[in-house]
C-alpha cells in the first residue's frame, strides 16, 4: 500500500499543494510551524476522516476561507483509489471515494492503513487511560468493520444513556425508568463485542511486542501487555445494574468500556508506576514497531508509516533501531533536519522542504 500523491486547497497553511511521493522513504524537513506536520495530517484526516491532533473541520480550513479540500492518490494491492475530501466550515464535510459520494465517514476506514507515530505516543503509557484506549480504538476501526460499528453503536447509546440520566433527575418517571433499561441491554451487548475483540487484539499483540522488545533492551526485558477491563463481560449487566444508583447521582454511565485500559508491564512490574522514563519511551517504541506488524498481518500488505518528528525524542540507539525497522514500509517522515538520517547512514528517496507553507522538492534519488 502506497500514497501516490496529495492535493491540498486552503488547507491549514497551504493555499495550493502538489506532493508526488517516493513508495519508499521521504523526508519532509524544515523548522518548527513551518507546515510539515499538516502534510501528515491531511493523509490521516484521509484515512479515519478526524485529525490526530483533534483538530475541528473549521480549524483546518485555511485563515479567511470557508472550505478546504484534500485529494489522495492511494494504491492498494496494485488498486489505485481516489478519496477526495471536501472540508467546510459550518456544515459536514463530503467525502467521495474514486468519484462515488459515501453516506458516512466511517465507510471511510480500511481504505487506507496508516500508522502514525508522533512524540505524544511516547508519552502513551504515562498518560491518562482514554489515550491507550483511542490507540486501540484507531487500530481495530481500520481493520475490523464489525468492531467499528460495535464501538460506534455502544458511545451512541453510552451518549443516550447519559443525557438520559440528566433528565431523569430532574423529573423522574416511570417511562424514563423503563427506557433507561433498554438502554442498559444495548450498553451490554455492544460493550461485550468491543470488549472481546479489545482482549483479543492486545493478546495477539502481545507476542509482536514481547519479541520487539526483548531486542530492544538487548534480552534484558520481557514486556507483556494486559488488558484491563472495567467489567467483566460475564459481569456486565449485574455491574451496570448495581452501579445505577451511582449513574443517576453523578449523571455519568460508570461501568464499560469507555473506562477499560492496558497495562504495561516489564518483568512483571508496571511499567507506568514503577518504569523509568527510558523504560517508558522503550515500551512505547515496541507498541508501535508491533502495530506496524500487525497491520501487515491482518491486511497482508503493508501500511503506510508517518513518523512526526518522532526521532529527535529519541536517543541514537532507538533512532537506529526504528529506522533498521521500516525498511519495507513507505514512509513519511517529518524534521527539523538531516543528520539522523545521515548519521545512521539512512536511504532517503526523497527530500522536501517546507519553509512558511511553500514545499520545496530538493532532489529525487529514487532508483
Amino acid at each position: 500500500m502506497i500514497v501516490e500523491s496529495v492535493d491540498l486547497k486552503n488547507y491549514r497553511n497551504y493555499e495550493f499543494l502538489n506532493l508526488s511521493f517516493s513508495p519508499k522513504t521521504n523526508i519532509i524537513f524544515g523548522d518548527n510551524a513551518q507546515g510539515k506536520t499538516n502534510i501528515l495530517e491531511s493523509l490521516y484526516v484521509c484515512a479515519t476522516s478526524k485529525s490526530h491532533l483533534g483538530s475541528k473541520d473549521r480549524d483546518i480550513i485555511r485563515f479567511g476561507q470557508d472550505e478546504a479540500h484534500i485529494k489522495l492518490q492511494v494504491k492498494k494491492h496494485d488498486i489505485p483509489y481516489r478519496i477526495d475530501m471536501h472540508l467546510k466550515k459550518n456544515k459536514s464535510k463530503g467525502i467521495a471515494v474514486n468519484g462515488i459520494p459515501i453516506r458516512r465517514a466511517v465507510e471511510l476506514f480500511g481504505i487506507i492503513n496508516i500508522v502514525l507515530f508522533s512524540p505524544e505516543d511516547l508519552d502513551i503509557i504515562k498518560n491518562g487511560p482514554s489515550e491507550r484506549r483511542r490507540f486501540m480504538d484507531m487500530e481495530l476501526s481500520q481493520l475490523d468493520k464489525i468492531y467499528l460499528n460495535n464501538l460506534v453503536q455502544y458511545d451512541k447509546v453510552v451518549k443516550q444513556r447519559n443525557q438520559l440520566l440528566k433528565d431523569i433527575s430532574l423529573q423522574p418517571d416511570a417511562e424514563q425508568t423503563a427506557l433507561l433499561d433498554i438502554f442498559d441491554m444495548q450498553l451490554v451487548q455492544y460493550g461485550s463485542e468491543v470488549i472481546r475483540r479489545r482482549i483479543d487484539f492486545i493478546t495477539e499483540l502481545n507476542d509482536m511486542v514481547a519479541q520487539i522488545h526483548s531486542r530492544l533492551s538487548g534480552n534484558l526485558e520481557h514486556l507483556v501487555l494486559k488488558y484491563i477491563p472495567c467489567t467483566e463481560i460475564d459481569r456486565f449487566a449485574d455491574n451496570i445494574a448495581a452501579a445505577r444508583i451511582k449513574d443517576l447521582k453523578f449523571r455519568a454511565t460508570s461501568v464499560g468500556p469507555h473506562k477499560d485500559d492496558i497495562g504495561f508491564f516489564i518483568n512483571e512490574i508496571d511499567v507506568r508506576k514503577f518504569g523509568s522514563q527510558g523504560q517508558k519511551r522503550t515500551s512505547a517504541l515496541s507498541l508501535k514497531l508491533a502495530e506496524i506488524e500487525f497491520v501487515k498481518k491482518i491486511i497482508n500488505d503493508t501500511p503506510i508509516l508517518l513518523l512526526d518528528d518522532v526521532l529527535s525524542e529519541l536517543d541514537s540507539n532507538r533512532q537506529q533501531f526504528l529506522l533498521d525497522s521500516i525498511g519495507d514500509i513507505q514512509t513519511i517522515i517529518t524534521c527539523t533536519g538531516l543528520d539522523e538520517f545521515v548519521n545512521n547512514r539512512f536511504a532517503i528517496n526523497k527530500i522536501f522542504k517546507v519553509v512558511r507553507g511553500v514545499v520545496e522538492n530538493l532532489n529525487d534519488q529514487e532508483g
